[in-house]
């Protein structure tokens, strides 16, 4: 299989400040890989020393075989698709289309032919003489990706592209995105913060944090086996509920609220008082009565979608559920839940690391 991009060992040190903690991330050629974490977590400084946009102090990058370590950005044969769209204003869509093109000598009948090329393929053929003030925001990041479609480069690189979108048109533009990328067999890189767009567009997840790689891989492996309590609460809309337990002679004592003794059979060679999170889905759990409840409480709150309801309840820690049928519940009411022990998931409290389900 070949690799497109390569990093090995790479680290980024601003003075005092790691950035960019022992990269290791092998990129297939034309596979779609998502960088996403919270703000600060490293994702975009990364994307940018791709682009060579930011120097690597160590490691070392490959693009397409050839070692890129120094390499300036215009020699890296990257396109970088931004969040600001970055359109030149006093020029037309086909002038900011074939800008690469005409700088490095390309006659007007060969960028002509390209820029109508491109804009038949992400619907911009309409708007050739148009300028940028005169497009709407999706057609302005659509001009930004034909810019970066026209110089046919070795990868794309997407920094939080649909940042400044409405959220309908997110959804739109997240479709058009990864359609583009299928057609063309491209190499892509997106950052973003958005989980949700992460798991929907890119077939390997690459999560960060603090500079670090928590875990990588198909989205919905992160999704069914996070590796620890970060990965667990980032992946997933709404978050996976953690609930403080104890292991106590093969059960899971769970700390959920006054007067309740929980407790969840756990077969695992771990020892009396072991302070655990048992991380449970709220997708995975059943609203029963209480009575045939594994878990009891109070409803806090219920918020209907239409297409489904989020019940919250009134306890510490929150439990969230959610249910496909539209439920009419009223605050301090009592309900269950029930879910069946395959969607249990339990992390050791000092580590955050994953403890394997018995006969996992």
């Amino acid at each position: 299989m070949t690799q497109q991009i390569e990093l090995t060992g790479v680290n980024k040190y601003y003075g005092a400040y790691h950035a960019l903690k022992d990269i290791d991330l092998s990129i297939r050629k034309g596979a779609f890989v998502a960088l996403v974490g919270p703000s600060g977590c490293g994702k975009s400084t990364l994307l940018r020393s791709l682009a060579g946009l930011e120097s690597i102090s160590t490691g070392d990058l490959f693009i397409a075989g050839e070692r890129m370590n120094g390499v300036p950005p215009r020699k890296r044969d990257l396109a970088m698709v931004f969040q600001s769209y970055a359109l030149y204003p006093h020029m037309t869509v086909e002038e900011n289309l074939t800008y690469s093109l005409r700088i490095r000598g390309v006659n007007r009948a060969e960028t002509r032919k390209a820029a109508e090329d491109v804009a038949a393929i992400t619907g911009l053929s309409h708007l050739l003489h148009r300028y940028p003030r005169e497009l709407s925001g999706g057609q302005r990041q659509r001009v930004a990706m034909s810019r970066a479609i026209i110089r046919h480069p070795k990868a794309f690189l997407f920094d939080e592209p649909l940042s400044n979108l409405d959220a309908a048109l997110r959804v739109q533009m997240r479709k058009e995105i990864r359609a583009l990328h299928d057609r063309l067999g491209a190499t892509s890189v997106y950052v973003t913060h958005d989980q949700v767009e992460a798991m929907t567009m890119a077939d390997h997840v690459v999560v960060m944090r603090q500079g670090v790689i928590e875990q990588q891989g198909a989205p919905l492996h992160l999704y069914d086996r996070p590796v620890n309590r970060f990965v667990a609460g980032f992946i997933g809309s709404p978050a996976m509920n953690l609930i403080p337990a104890t292991y106590v002679e093969g059960a899971l004592r769970l700390d959920i609220q006054p007067g309740e003794d929980v407790r969840l059979p756990f077969d695992a060679p771990l020892m009396n008082g072991t302070a655990v999170h048992v991380g449970l889905r709220p997708e995975h759990l059943r609203l029963v009565s209480p009575d045939a409840a594994k878990i009891r409480f109070p409803v806090g709150a219920v918020e209907s979608t239409g297409s489904s309801t989020y019940v919250v309840s009134d306890s510490r820690p929150e439990i969230t559920i959610v249910a496909s049928e539209r439920l009419f519940l009223r605050r301090g009411e009592q309900m269950g839940v029930d879910f069946e022990p395959s969607n249990l998931h339990v992390f050791d409290a000092q580590t955050d690391i994953r403890i394997p389900m018995p006969g996992a």
